[in-house]
């Protein structure tokens, strides 16, 4: 059976965010092929033409390499004013400006926690957008937006919803055979 690194992305950098809980969540309920491992990109600068002028920052850089190494990514992110997080989509532009493009052909699964009852839609068809036009792959169903995010886990950040840990535990399933796919073609 094949082994899987996944890179989990966290569009919140809160230590206690609830994105950052649910990914810790699906690494709980991934198929024993994949492994994730979160990503600390919080030291990557605002985007600005004349720092990259100088050079691509080093954290940049690292961000670029652990994409470009992964087997696939989880990105968790919340919902910030009906779009993307700024942190994220600023990373996001950040990889747009390094030499080899690290989201090209790389498999995407996609999770929103919010504390509104939409559960981050909005976020995940904006993220799809800017994904798609880095062609990254991105996993079309089942969609998890977890809506009402504060009532769904428990104090100390367990995931405690069942009928949302099911939805997340199809969700890593289906991610499982979205990257075996990928990596046959």
């Amino acid at each position: 059976m094949a082994s899987y690194k996944v890179l989990g992305i966290c569009g919140s950098l809160r230590k206690k965010s609830y994105n950052r809980l649910a990914l810790q969540a699906a690494a709980e309920l991934m198929p024993n092929s994949m492994q994730l491992t979160i990503a600390d990109y919080s030291e990557i600068p605002l985007y600005n033409q004349d720092v990259q002028d100088r050079g691509i920052p080093a954290a940049v850089t690292r961000f670029g390499e652990e994409i470009r190494t992964a087997d696939a990514l989880l990105i968790a992110s919340p919902e910030y004013n009906f779009s993307i997080s700024g942190v994220l989509k600023n990373a996001i532009d950040w990889m747009t400006r390094i030499p080899v493009q690290p989201f090209k052909d790389k498999p995407v699964a996609l999770i929103s926690a919010t504390g509104g009852p939409v559960g981050g839609a909005r976020h995940q068809y904006e993220l799809r957008k800017v994904l798609g036009s880095q062609d990254a792959l991105v996993l079309t169903r089942p969609e998890i937006f977890i809506g009402a995010c504060y009532t769904r886990f428990d104090a100390s950040g367990k995931l405690i919803d069942e009928a949302t840990r099911k939805l997340l535990a199809d969700q890593m399933l289906a991610f499982e055979s979205w990257i075996a796919r990928l990596a046959r073609v």
